[in-house]
C-alpha cells in the first residue's frame, strides 16, 4: 500500500476561497495548544491577541500603521508570484529602500530644505528598491541563476550595509554612540493623519497601491500578461509574451514597492535610521501575499490580520508575560497551514494498492 499525492482534474474555486479561513482556524487551534503548554489560559490569550486590540482606538491606529508596509510589500510580491517568479528577498529591498531615502534626510539634516524633501525621499527609496531587486532578476535572465537564492542572500548584504552606515559615516555625533542617524527633520517625516496618534500618510499610500494593483491585474493588458505567463508559460510564448522582460518588470515593481515601504516605515513611526527597525516585514509579507490569495483586496485584509498579530503579541507580552517570539511562531505555523491547504486544493491523497500476480507452475 502506498500513499501518493495525485493532481486533481479540476480546482474548486469555493475551496480556494475557504482555504485561508481553514488555515487560520487550524493555526488558532494549534496556538491554543501551545498556550496551554506554556501554562496560559488559551481563551484569555487568544482574547488578548485578537479581541483586545480591536477595542482600543490607539491599537486600531497601530494596526493600520503596521499593515501599511506589509500590504505594500505583499502587493509587489503577488505580482512576482502570479508571474511564477519567486522574489524571496523583499526584506533586503525594504532595507535598501530605507537607506536610499534616508540618504537625503541625512544630507539635508539641519538645513532650510523645503517640503520637496519627503517626495524626493520616496522616489529615491522606490528607485533604490527597484535597482536592488533587479540584481537577482538579471542574474536569472542572463545567467539562469535561481532568483530564490540570489534574492535571499542579498537580504544579508543589505542588512550588513545598513549596519555599517549607522555605525560609521551616518552615525549621529550627538547620539551617545548609539548606532543610529540623527532624528529626521519635520520636512523629512510622514505627515500624521490623526492629531495625537501615529497614523500617517503611509496608510493612504498603501490603499492607493492596492487600488492601482487591482486596476493593473484586472483592467490592463500587462496584468493579463502577468497572469498568463504564470499560469500557462507555453501558451504565453505562443502569444508572443516575453517572459524575460516580465521577470525584470515584476522584480522592479516588487522592489520599488518594498523600498517605498522601507522609507515610509523609517520616516513614519521610527523617525530615524537604525539597525533592526524592521521586525521582518519582508518575510511576513510572503505570508500576507499567499493568505490574500495573491489578490489586492485579499492582501489588504490579510495585511490587517497579520498586523493584528503583531499588536496582539505586544499586548500579550505585557499582560500575560507571553514571549514576543510566540508571534513569529504563530506566523510560521500560519504559513505552513496556508501552503498545506493550497496543496490540497491542487492535489489529493490517494492510496495505491500493489497488484498481486499469481504465478502457476506447469506440470
Amino acid at each position: 500500500m502506498q500513499l501518493v499525492l495525485e493532481k486533481r482534474a479540476e480546482r474548486s474555486n469555493i475551496i480556494a476561497l475557504v482555504s485561508p479561513l481553514i488555515a487560520i482556524g487550524l493555526t488558532i487551534v494549534t496556538m491554543s495548544i501551545l498556550f496551554a503548554i506554556l501554562g496560559k489560559n488559551p481563551i484569555s490569550a487568544l482574547g488578548v491577541y485578537f479581541i483586545d486590540p480591536l477595542t482600543d482606538s490607539y491599537s486600531l491606529q497601530e494596526i493600520a500603521v503596521k499593515a501599511a508596509p506589509l500590504v505594500m510589500i505583499a502587493i509587489g510580491l503577488s505580482l512576482c508570484y502570479l508571474a511564477n517568479v519567486w522574489n524571496i528577498g523583499a526584506e533586503g529591498q525594504f532595507l535598501i529602500g530605507a537607506v536610499a531615502g534616508s540618504w537625503l534626510a541625512v544630507e539635508t539634516h539641519g538645513t532650510d530644505a523645503g517640503p520637496w524633501v519627503l517626495p524626493a525621499m520616496l522616489l529615491l527609496a522606490a528607485a533604490g528598491g527597484a535597482l536592488y531587486a533587479l540584481i537577482p532578476a538579471i542574474c536569472r535572465v542572463r545567467f539562469g541563476a535561481s532568483e530564490i537564492l540570489t534574492s535571499l542572500m542579498l537580504v544579508y548584504v543589505a542588512d550588513l550595509f545598513l549596519d555599517y552606515l549607522v555605525r560609521g559615516p551616518w552615525r549621529d555625533p550627538a547620539g551617545f554612540n548609539f548606532p543610529t542617524t540623527a532624528e529626521f527633520d519635520p520636512v523629512a517625516t510622514m505627515p500624521i493623519l490623526i492629531q495625537g496618534g501615529r497614523l500617517h500618510l503611509g496608510a493612504i499610500i498603501a490603499l492607493v497601491v492596492v487600488a492601482a494593483a487591482a486596476v493593473l491585474l484586472g483592467r490592463t493588458i500587462k496584468g493579463f500578461e502577468i497572469r498568463v505567463v504564470g499560469a500557462a508559460p507555453r501558451a504565453a510564448r505562443f502569444g508572443g509574451f516575453n517572459s524575460n522582460q516580465l521577470v525584470l518588470l515584476t522584480f522592479a515593481i516588487s522592489g520599488a514597492l518594498a523600498g517605498l515601504a522601507g522609507i515610509i516605515e523609517v520616516a513614519g513611526p521610527v523617525g530615524h535610521l537604525q539597525p533592526g527597525f524592521s521586525p521582518g516585514y519582508g518575510f511576513t509579507a510572503i505570508i500576507v501575499a499567499f493568505l490574500g490569495r495573491l489578490n489586492p483586496v485579499g492582501i489588504l485584509i490579510a495585511g490587517l490580520f497579520l498586523a493584528l498579530t503583531f499588536i496582539g503579541g505586544e499586548q500579550a507580552q505585557i499582560a500575560m508575560k507571553i514571549p514576543l517570539d510566540v508571534t513569529k511562531v504563530f506566523q510560521g505555523i500560519l504559513l505552513f497551514y496556508v501552503l498545506a491547504c493550497d496543496s490540497l486544493i491542487l492535489y489529493r491523497f490517494r492510496l495505491i494498492f500493489p497488484s498481486r500476480q499469481v504465478h502457476r507452475g506447469t506440470a
